[in-house]
């Protein structure tokens, strides 16, 4: 059973996730809120300004004793290691994920795409897969999930320019910034050089869209009753993307996101088209 706990953690971390996550089964929707809690825990130790070092360091502690059998007494970590030996989600995906965020307390700054790899598959690509076990989807569906895990992490990347800047942090290679000629991805920098800017963010959200479609193209094996949720995020992902192609400098005006109304439009009309068989 989720707790108040788990539904606070989920409701404030994420508008797109918690609204679509409502459109699974129960049995699905808690699952999914007992993993948000967990990783959205991690994440806000290394994302709070100061970064919580030792309060992350006791998390993780925490949990490898209760992986270990020793219960945390900490209803979010207890309901995720629960949630790990009983649908069988690997614990190294779990320590990928705790890896990348201990790298979030140290590195700032990316040198190449290769480099940059090593961070999305723990801080999302691993998600992907946990997602896969919570909907208890064949293996062959591994590739589509880690695809889409990474793509929504990296359009996230883009929203979140000024506000990753704020923490010292920029996610996109040095090798991208120096191809379009951009010394960094400062506001005034980016303003002084508007074009090269636009160019850059077009070149980043194709990179997305490559992940995407290639998450997209593994949609079929979802079960229509949880496809539902998962597309609805998908492409309200999608949306956000559009939104900052059409202007690029939005990203340091405000954070994109799509409003409550628009995701459960989306997901009631999804599942209209899922209960009649009709296409969209």
């Amino acid at each position: 059973m989720v707790t108040r706990t788990h539904l606070e953690i989920f409701r404030r971390g994420s508008t797109t996730y918690f609204t679509s996550t409502l459109f699974f089964p129960k049995v699905v929707r808690d699952d999914v809120f007992v993993l948000y809690s967990f990783v959205r825990t991690a994440d806000n130790f290394v994302d709070a300004i100061p970064q919580q070092v030792e309060e992350f360091g006791a998390f993780c502690d925490a949990y490898r004793w209760a992986l270990a059998g020793e219960p945390a007494g900490d209803v979010v970590i207890d309901r995720f290691v629960g949630l790990v030996h009983r649908i069988g989600i690997d614990p190294a995906w779990v320590e990928a994920f705790l890896f990348s965020m201990a790298r979030d307390l140290t590195k700032s700054t990316y040198a190449t795409m290769a480099e940059l790899d090593v961070y999305l598959y723990g801080s999302s690509e691993v998600i992907g897969l946990m997602m896969a076990r919570v909907m208890d989807l064949p293996d062959a569906s591994y590739p589509a999930a880690r695809a889409l895990g990474k793509a929504m992490q990296f359009i996230n990347f883009i929203r979140d320019i000024d506000e990753d800047l704020g923490l010292g942090r920029v996610y996109f290679p040095a090798e991208d910034l120096a191809a379009f000629g951009l010394a960094s991805l400062d506001a005034a920098e980016a303003r002084s050089r508007p074009e090269a800017f636009a160019r850059f963010v077009a070149f980043e959200i194709d990179r997305y869209l490559a992940w995407q479609r290639q998450a997209e193209a593994g949609f079929p094996v979802i079960p229509p009753r949880l496809r539902i949720a998962v597309q609805t995020a998908s492409e309200m992902y999608r949306w956000t993307a559009d939104e900052i192609r059409r202007d690029p400098f939005v990203v340091y005006r405000r954070k994109v996101k799509p409003s409550r109304g628009r995701i459960v439009a989306r997901a009631c009309a999804a599942t209209l088209a899922a209960v009649t068989g009709d296409p969209e």
